[in-house]
C-alpha cells in the first residue's frame, strides 16, 4: 500500500513546524469528517480537507467556497494532509512551507455523493459551510469547486454612488440628519470579496484592508483624501455586509453597521459623524480647511447618483 502522507512528510521538518507529522494515515479510513482553515500565508486563502481513506484529502481554494452557482471559484489540488490536521490551528514559521497564520473556518461532516480522480461531489454539513459542492479537474492541480442549488448571500449591489446636493444653509430639522465633514477628496467604491478587492489595482495598500476581512463580504464607500499630507481613504458608508445588502436601509442601520466594522489603519479610517450637531461640525470643518459639510437624512436609503437626502453645506 502506498504511503498517502509521503509527499507531506517530504515538506515538513516536525523540529521546525508546530504542524502534525505522524509516520502513518489514519487506522479508520471510513470517516467524513471535513475542516476549511484560513490561511494567511503568502496570500490569504482557504484550505478545504475532505476525510478520506485514513487522510484530508486538501484543495487551497484562493476566493474560498462560492455563494453563488454562477461563479466557480479555483481550487488548487495540493497533497494529501493527516486526520490530525483536522483540528489544527497556529502559526507555521516564515520560511516553511506554508508559513504563515492558520485558523480553523469551519469543521463538520459531509457526504459523498461522487468521487472519482477528476471529479469530487459532495455536501457540506458545518456551522458555517453547507450545502452540495463538486470540484472538477481542469488542468493537473488546477480545478474548480461549485456551488450546486441557490445562491446563499445577496448579490454585491452594482450602483454608482451616492451624491449630495448643493444648499446654502443647514436643514432646519437639523435633528433629522447627521452631519460629516466634506472631505475633498477623490470618491472611491471598495467591493470586498474573498479577501480581495479590485481597488487594489490602483491603491495597492488596499490588499492589507481587503485581506483583514477574510471570508467576509463587503462594498465600503469613502473618498482618497489628503490628510496631514499623507493620503488616507475615509470610509462613510457600507453598501453591503457578510452577504447581505444594505441599500435599501436607512442611513443609521448602514452607519451602525460601519462603525462595527472598527476600520482604522495607516492608511484607512472611519469618518467622524455628529447627529443633529449641524452648527459645531461647520465651525469644525472651517477651522480645518476643509470645503463644508454633509448632512445626511437619518433614514434615508443609499441612493444612487445626486439625492437630496444628503445635501452639502459650504464651509
Amino acid at each position: 500500500m502506498s504511503d498517502k502522507l509521503s509527499k507531506y512528510r517530504s515538506k515538513r521538518d516536525p523540529k521546525r513546524t508546530p504542524e502534525p507529522v505522524p509516520d502513518a494515515p489514519s487506522s479508520s479510513p471510513d470517516g467524513n469528517a471535513f475542516v476549511i482553515q484560513e490561511h494567511h500565508a503568502r496570500s490569504l486563502h482557504w484550505d478545504l480537507r475532505l476525510e478520506r481513506d485514513g487522510v484530508l484529502v486538501s484543495w487551497a481554494v484562493p476566493k474560498g467556497l462560492p455563494a453563488d452557482p454562477g461563479t466557480n471559484h479555483l481550487a488548487v489540488h495540493t497533497e494529501d494532509h493527516p486526520m490530525e490536521y483536522l483540528t489544527f490551528h497556529g502559526e507555521i514559521p516564515q520560511g516553511e512551507y506554508g508559513g504563515g497564520t492558520m485558523t480553523v473556518w469551519d469543521t463538520g461532516t459531509y457526504v459523498t455523493e461522487k468521487w472519482s480522480d477528476r471529479e469530487v461531489k459532495f455536501v457540506l454539513h458545518g456551522e458555517r459551510a453547507s450545502g452540495r459542492f463538486v470540484l472538477f479537474q481542469t488542468r493537473g492541480k488546477n480545478w474548480m469547486i461549485h456551488r450546486m442549488g441557490s445562491a446563499v448571500r445577496d448579490p454585491f449591489p452594482s450602483v454608482s454612488p451616492m451624491l449630495p446636493t448643493e444648499r446654502a444653509k443647514p436643514p432646519k430639522d437639523a435633528s433629522a440628519y447627521a452631519f460629516e465633514f466634506a472631505w475633498g477628496g477623490r470618491r472611491l467604491l471598495v467591493p470586498i470579496d474573498g479577501g480581495r478587492t479590485d481597488a487594489a489595482r490602483e491603491h495597492p495598500w488596499l490588499r492589507g484592508l481587503a485581506e483583514s476581512f477574510g471570508s467576509r463580504t463587503a462594498v465600503l464607500d469613502g473618498e482618497v483624501a489628503t490628510l496631514g499630507g499623507a493620503e488616507i481613504l475615509v470610509f462613510y458608508d457600507l453598501l453591503y455586509d457578510d452577504g447581505r445588502s444594505l441599500v435599501a436601509e436607512p442611513y443609521t442601520v448602514r452607519r451602525a453597521a460601519l462603525e462595527a466594522l472598527d476600520l482604522t489603519g495607516a492608511h484607512w479610517q472611519t469618518a467622524p459623524s455628529w447627529p443633529g450637531e449641524a452648527g459645531a461640525v461647520r465651525r469644525a470643518a472651517r477651522e480645518q480647511g476643509l470645503p463644508g459639510v454633509v448632512a445626511k437624512r437619518l433614514d434615508s436609503p443609499y441612493e444612487p447618483g445626486p439625492s437630496k437626502a444628503w445635501l452639502f453645506i459650504g464651509s
